[in-house]
């Protein structure tokens, strides 16, 4: 009897075994395979972000894509491949500067950090932008700092019953899917270490 419950397992094992390797080869042909020719923008929109949904309540990327006053911000945030991060579970708190902020900015700056061999800086930037959490502007009053994504702090402050997060004030807020987006008057710069 043992021998038989032995031997059934085996097999039991066998069959469990091969079915897993078929699967997961199963749909894979020889054209699947990344071609040469694949564009460099086709690689780039893979992940959660370019995922198309109708139904849920927008992400705080979906509602900056969707703002005519961030289109700097969007392409920003493409320019630095941050997309993804932008569209996880969140909690996420972004502080969204608008056009004008990105405008007030030094000359030549934006276009400067929108160049490829700048990528790196242009995602500390943003990434102080960002902090884990969805509180309210009326909640963040009770904070004198942040702890940002891009591992500084940035310092809040409230004057004449405004908030105002690394020098920029909180104009708007948009709640998200997985968030929250605070619109802000200033793009905030990370202290240099």
């Amino acid at each position: 009897m043992k021998t038989s419950n032995t031997l059934k397992l085996i097999l039991f094992t066998f069959l469990v075994l091969v079915a897993f390797s078929g699967c997961k080869n199963e749909g894979k042909t020889a054209g699947d395979a990344a071609s040469p020719s694949a564009t460099t923008s086709e690689a780039k929109e893979q992940g959660q972000a370019f995922i198309e949904d109708d139904e849920s309540v927008p992400n705080v990327l979906q509602i900056a894509i969707g703002s005519p006053d961030h289109t700097t911000l969007v392409a920003a945030v493409q320019a630095a491949d941050l997309e993804n991060a932008l569209v996880n579970a969140g909690p996420l708190m972004v502080f969204a500067p608008t056009n004008a902020a990105f405008d007030a900015l030094p000359e030549g700056t934006v276009a400067d950090l929108l160049k490829p061999e700048n990528k790196d800086a242009l995602a500390n930037i943003l990434k102080y932008h960002v902090t884990p959490g969805n509180y309210s502007k009326d909640f963040l009053m009770k904070f004198k700092k942040l702890g940002q994504a891009n591992d500084q702090s940035v310092p809040i402050e409230v004057k004449d019953g405004e908030v105002y997060v690394g020098g920029a004030k909180i104009v708007a807020s948009i709640n998200a899917g997985n968030g929250i987006v605070h619109v802000v008057d200033k793009v905030m710069l990370p202290p240099s270490e």
